[in-house]
């Protein structure tokens, strides 16, 4: 390994001698002279996670993959805890830190590392577009940036994917720490094409090239497109613990709510996946029945809307306040207070985040239980790549494709999740899905979709997108953002909520840190690529 004692850092044009920046609270900035770039690239990789978590949350909440707490949309993000701590990651941690490993990797001839670090800040700024528009970028070694068009930003991210591809052929260096994929920079090169094609989705309505510049990297076949090639973070492999199990997995019980349209959809359509992805600590659900139909008592006292009727704008056949089988969660906008329920409500399962495969034991979690929080936070699956690709061949009018690549999506779906038994040594596998209920549903939903009309088909193919991203609500955010699909989300609790959350507000700590940067006027506020009718036009299911 190379020792750097002097290096001089060169950012956006501006030579400095130290990194100042973004104050966004009580974080100190990173103020690195020299340094090893292994070490540099070994925090880069335990901080995107972090990042991604965050994120990954607000966009599930949004999409009911996750629970909302909240009556109006209309002040989503003014908590510390909604986007907060993505932004502080990201401009306190991340961008600082590649940056400089940037710079340390151009001077020293470190050509995989600077592929690395290239993909890591794309990603970032990508990411950052999506969920907040416009964004601080040129100018982020000043004290008070200015925020950059998110248009212009996309392109200037694509254009170190295609750096960082180029780099890995000029390289031998290996990082002394490679979480992801153990220094196969095929597997990296694979992962900045399959970037690349998601920015292309993203921008298909807003650039007339996009399903053409979609399709050529589609065409030559160099992206994630098998689940040996997943990008996860695996937190065995850094002797950690999954995020959500830490939070659900408690001597005091579970921490957090599942979703009632998630589980209630699994289970009405016999997802093989649903013993997965959530884990029953009770066999009956106040107010609805358990799996043998048999009547659950209203609790008012653990579940507050057991005597309740539904809110009047909900269909007759939307699910409120309770699911059947146990499935104990939260309607979407809840906001009421919290019972005494965290040794009932149903908790995440094996798969993302090692915890219990549900095999109708019904007991209470604990701390040690399951896979102990061995599990992934899913980044960037080949199963979502399918669904990348089936919406882009039924917005072309290709419905045999569009079909093709769903059922395909599903398949690698499935077959990871189920993987996952493995980690539960306690699991009963005699509850776990066979190949003929895995064909059946497979086969119902293809149906579904091939019988419908257009609209009925992104119904279907949206559906079908947002559950296999369980984990990551990302992908799915913008989706919904892109689509408007699907209209069978459960809607929000409260009749009218305010306008969908088109995009995050910035967080309250740098508007009023930073001189430069003005608070949006709302969270109507549009991504670029977003040009779909606003409130209360769209999204229908809001």
């Amino acid at each position: 390994m190379k020792k750097i004692t002097i290096i001089v850092l060169l950012i956006f044009g501006f030579t400095f001698s130290s990194c100042e920046t973004l104050d966004t609270g009580d974080n100190e900035p990173i103020n690195r002279v020299a340094g090893e770039i292994d070490d540099l690239i070994e925090e880069i990789q335990l901080d995107f996670p972090r990042f991604m978590e965050d994120l990954q949350e607000e966009g599930g909440r949004l999409t009911r993959i996750n629970y909302l707490f909240g009556e109006s949309y209309d002040t989503y993000g003014t908590s510390e805890s909604e986007g907060n701590v993505a932004w502080s990651i990201a401009y306190n941690d991340l961008l600082p830190k590649i940056d400089e490993a940037i710079s340390i990797a151009e001077a020293e001839g470190y050509a995989n590392h600077l592929g690395v670090a290239k993909i890591f800040k794309a990603f970032t700024l990508l990411t950052l577009v999506d969920f907040y528009g416009d964004v601080p970028y040129s100018e982020i070694a000043n004290q008070d940036p200015n925020v950059d068009d998110g248009a212009l930003i996309y392109p200037e991210a694509l254009t170190m994917l295609e750096d960082a591809i180029s780099w890995f052929g000029d390289g031998t260096d290996e990082m002394e720490v490679d979480y992801y994929y153990n220094n196969d920079f095929q597997k990296w090169t694979k992962l900045a094409n399959t970037l690349r094609m998601n920015a292309y989705l993203n921008t298909r309505l807003v650039d007339s090239d996009a399903l053409a510049n979609f399709n050529a990297i589609a065409d030559m076949g160099n992206f994630i497109s098998t689940t040996e090639d997943d990008f996860e973070f695996n937190y065995a492999n850094a002797n950690r613990q999954h995020p959500d199990y830490l939070i659900d997995y408690r001597s005091f019980g579970a921490g957090i709510y599942r979703s009632n349209w998630l589980m209630d959809n699994m289970l009405s359509q016999e997802d093989p996946r649903q013993r997965y992805y959530f884990y029953r600590q009770a066999e009956c659900t106040p107010g609805n029945v358990d799996a043998n139909g048999n009547t659950c008592p209203s609790d008012p006292t653990r579940k507050f809307c057991s005597t309740e009727s539904a809110p009047q704008h909900y269909p007759s056949d939307m699910t409120f306040c309770s699911v059947a089988a146990g499935y104990w969660g939260r309607d979407q906008g809840d906001s009421g207070g919290i019972p005494p329920d965290s040794f009932r409500r149903s908790t995440i399962g094996v798969y993302p985040a090692a915890g219990k495969f549900d095999d109708d034991e019904f007991a209470i979690v604990s701390a040690d239980a399951g896979g102990m929080g061995a599990g992934i936070t899913p980044l960037m699956l080949a199963s979502w790549i399918d669904f990348m690709q089936s919406e882009m061949a039924l917005a072309d009018g290709n419905v045999g494709a569009a079909q093709d690549f769903m059922v395909s999506g599903m398949q690698k779906s499935i077959d990871k999740v189920m993987g996952f038994i493995s980690l539960d040594s306690g699991a009963d596998a005699m509850y776990a899905p066979t190949s003929n209920d895995v064909s059946n549903y497979i086969t119902s939903v293809g149906t579904i979709f091939s019988n419908g009309d257009i609209d009925a088909k992104f119904n279907v193919l949206a559906e079908q997108q947002f559950i296999s991203q369980y984990g990551n609500g990302i992908n799915s955010y913008n989706m919904y953002r892109r689509t408007g699909f699907p209209t069978s989300l459960q809607y929000h609790l409260t009749a009218d909520p305010g306008s969908f959350v088109r995009s995050l507000l910035y967080p309250t700590d740098e508007v009023n840190d930073n001189s430069n940067i003005s608070q949006k006027p709302g969270v109507d506020v549009q991504v670029f690529w977003d040009n779909n009718p606003g409130y209360p036009t769209f999204p229908v299911a809001n």
